[in-house]
């Protein structure tokens, strides 16, 4: 059973402690998915931070008044990043900058963290307006997203330096006092880094153990091919083997939660859920991705949503596809039509 022993989240520039030295903070998000928790480990000569937030104007003077407030005025001497995404990595590398801080993430996720930080585009690339067209993308939000400035991870990533601290799957490590093992999820981020405390109950999850809403397993023009549905299944099925009920999960959003093992059999089960209704309706027509939408998310798209949702859609149709469970059967105004 799935059990919140925190019922609030902590007050903006002020923290929660969760276990002895162990500081939960969150920092804002501007997007309907509206904060990342960031938890700060006490050490010997300062704090190790896990994730970061935005870079932003108020994330930053949020740090400020948790710097002189729960940290007490000591610095961030390393920050471990969950995996790559802005809101885990943007402030990564102002702590260095500021603090000298130690960078510590997995290889891929440095790496990808690095080039999307260095990559910026004014226009969306061939290939993404390509991607978007064989995904269904109707015809006059596709004219509307080729005028537009796409999303640049630069925008809310503070420029980091060349050089970090790779964390290995299976690994030891020491933080706040605590001895942890590094496991490596994957689907919503490649190589997502995961700390299991040897000394007591806590898990730190980022959005690899999420409570109470399912991380975004999406596909990208950079990787058309790709298969995170897969990925992620086989990934809460390495952590099942881990996961007990004692465990106290430090998520990246929402609240901690106790429950491991139900919440990982409901990960999965929501994706295999997903599939199985993905596959019955294309059973009686054919669909694009896009078309699946209702099918998948059993609610209407619209808005900052629909990116997401594409992504997502087309996850699910690559698992489909390389299953051999369905098939390409035509098209439709450039996008392709999936039957089973």
């Amino acid at each position: 059973m799935i059990d919140y022993p925190f019922q609030s989240p902590p007050d903006e520039g002020e923290g929660i402690e969760v276990a002895p030295g162990v500081i939960w903070l969150r920092l804002p998000l501007p997007m309907a998915l509206d904060h990342v928790n960031v938890y700060a480990l006490r050490e010997a000569d300062g704090w190790t931070v896990v994730d970061t937030g935005f870079d932003t104007r108020r994330a930053r003077a949020i740090w400020q008044r948790l710097r002189s407030g729960p940290l007490q005025g000591l610095p961030v001497v390393r920050v471990i990043g969950t995996h790559h995404h802005p809101d885990h990595i943007g402030l990564a590398g102002w702590f260095m900058q500021t603090d000298g801080a130690e960078l510590a993430m997995s290889r891929t996720a440095w790496l990808t963290a690095r080039m999307l930080q260095l990559d910026i585009q004014d226009t969306p690339t061939a290939q993404a307006l390509d991607f978007w067209r064989r995904a269904g993308m109707p015809a006059d939000l596709l004219e509307r997203r080729a005028a537009e400035r796409p999303y640049n991870s630069a925008d809310v990533v503070h420029p980091l330096p060349p050089g970090y601290t790779r964390l290995h799957e299976g690994e030891e490590m020491r933080i706040g006092g605590r001895r942890w093992r590094v496991a490596m999820g994957d689907g919503h981020a490649p190589r997502h880094v995961t700390l299991w405390s040897l000394d007591d109950d806590l898990v730190i999850g980022g959005d690899q153990l999420l409570p109470s809403i399912s991380p975004n397993l999406g596909v990208y023009p950079n990787e058309p091919e790709a298969d995170p549905v897969g990925e992620w299944l086989a990934s809460c099925a390495r952590m099942a083997l881990l996961a007990e009920d004692r465990h106290l999960v430090l998520p990246g959003h929402k609240l901690p939660f106790t429950g491991l093992p139900d919440r990982l059999r409901q990960l999965a089960d929501n994706h295999h859920g997903a599939l199985a209704r993905i596959e019955d309706a294309l059973a009686k027509a054919p669909r694009s991705a896009v078309g699946c939408f209702d099918i998948l998310f059993k609610r209407r798209i619209a808005g900052m949503e629909f990116g997401l949702a594409l992504v997502e859609a087309v996850a699910h149709i690559n698992h489909l596809r390389r299953a051999g469970r369905i098939r390409a059967v035509g098209e439709s105004d450039g996008a392709v039509l999936w039957g089973a």
